[in-house]
């Protein structure tokens, strides 16, 4: 089996913290395929943009447990696959010092845009439905 893929980064070698990186990078990326295309066709096609306002994402789409987990899943998938991103071209391109000034950076602000994310959708109050 090569350990290079036809296009992209190669496979690391053997196992451990890097081989499940790379693997998870595959999976996010398809995962929010699937999640963005469905995120599109639902706001585009089934419910007209023009209607869409603040109070209507707040009376009837985060109204419902089901959309607060659905986007935040999305935001979720769309953190953890860019952080991996940017984390894998600091690796590739930084030494020493300054890479590990950059991934302590990039830690936490990945921590920062996580906490706030979260916040936000498990804290935006749910306005009763007219």
């Amino acid at each position: 089996m090569s350990l290079f893929t036809r296009s992209g980064r190669a496979r690391p070698q053997g196992g451990g913290w890097e081989l499940a990186i790379w693997y998870l990078m595959r999976v996010t990326g398809l995962a929010l395929f699937v999640f963005a295309l469905t995120h599109f066709l639902i706001l585009h096609v089934l419910y007209d943009p023009a209607d869409q306002t603040a109070s209507w994402i707040a009376q009837m789409r985060w109204s419902s447990l089901f959309w607060r987990v659905f986007d935040w899943s999305l935001l979720m998938l769309v953190l953890l696959h860019g952080f991996l991103g940017v984390r894998t071209v600091v690796a590739d391109y930084t030494r020493g010092g300054a890479r590990t000034a950059l991934l302590s950076l990039l830690y936490i602000v990945a921590f920062l845009l996580f906490a706030a994310g979260t916040s936000v959708v498990l804290t935006l109050p749910v306005v009763p439905q007219a």
